[in-house]
């Protein structure tokens, strides 16, 4: 099987460091998210300046350096889907990062979890295949190592709830079928996103800090499939405040 043929060779063909060099003082927490909208509505609130950039054929992704709390971060919009999300941050280690706090939308499938609710991942479930290539195979890999004490404080101290469990790592959100929903929940999965698992690989292999978590989007656990917030502008104000959240994580952790 393609899949089961991990190489533990750390060197490639091809290094990001072939591709980008380290930018001279460099913000070493990076945090991202994946909403267009959200992105440019939080890097409006805050002083910002452009630290540098990574491409590929699909555009060019600006990274900023903003303030928050007295503190410096690079702050990029993360690539929607595994592969090049993986792509856009193994460039953006190579400038210099040594943390990244994700956050962006997921579906859940679990319809008592609310609209915009906090979902903390404990392990993904690997349904796709960036992550293959940077750890051995198997159905599970465990996320979010370091850091869910810190975050589970960052959310009391600003009144959140939250969620805590198994993720559904998937390549093909329209393939997202009744039988495999009814598995993975099976599994233990309460949520699907598209990222987490080849992130959390990334980051293990790279020996770069990683954490994640979810505002909850749409529901599929329901006869027929519920939109709710999944639009980047609705409820962006409340999305914008999530948003902080991953700042606020970042002042404690770094």
């Amino acid at each position: 099987m393609i899949l089961e043929e991990f190489d533990e060779n750390r060197a490639a063909v091809i290094e990001p460091t072939m591709i980008k060099s380290p930018l001279p003082d460099f913000p070493q927490t990076s945090i991202a998210c994946f909403s267009e909208a959200l992105f440019s509505k939080t890097l409006e609130s805050l002083m910002h300046r452009e630290a540098g950039s990574v491409k590929s054929a699909n555009g060019r992704v600006p990274v900023y350096e903003v303030e928050y709390g007295g503190k410096r971060f690079s702050f990029f919009m993360a690539s929607v889907g595994e592969p090049l999300c993986v792509g856009t941050y193994e460039d953006i280690i190579a400038l210099g990062s040594r943390r990244l706090i994700l956050f962006g939308n997921c579906g859940v499938l679990d319809k008592n979890i609310e609209d915009c609710g906090i979902i903390i991942p404990t392990a993904a479930i690997r349904d796709e295949g960036c992550s293959y290539h940077y750890a051995p195979p198997s159905d599970l890999i465990k996320v979010n190592k370091k850091y869910i004490p810190e975050f589970k404080q960052v959310l009391k101290e600003c009144g959140y709830g939250y969620t805590e469990g198994i993720t559904w790592t998937t390549d093909a959100a329209y393939r997202e079928t009744p039988g495999k929903v009814k598995r993975r929940r099976e599994q233990g999965a309460i949520c699907v996103e598209m990222e987490c698992a080849g992130m959390q690989a990334l980051c293990d292999f790279r020996g770069v800090e990683f954490f994640q978590f979810f505002y909850a989007g749409d529901n599929l656990d329901h006869e027929q499939w519920q939109p709710r917030s999944l639009s980047g502008s609705a409820r962006i104000d409340d999305k914008l405040k999530i948003a902080f959240l991953a700042f606020e994580l970042g002042l404690k952790i770094s």
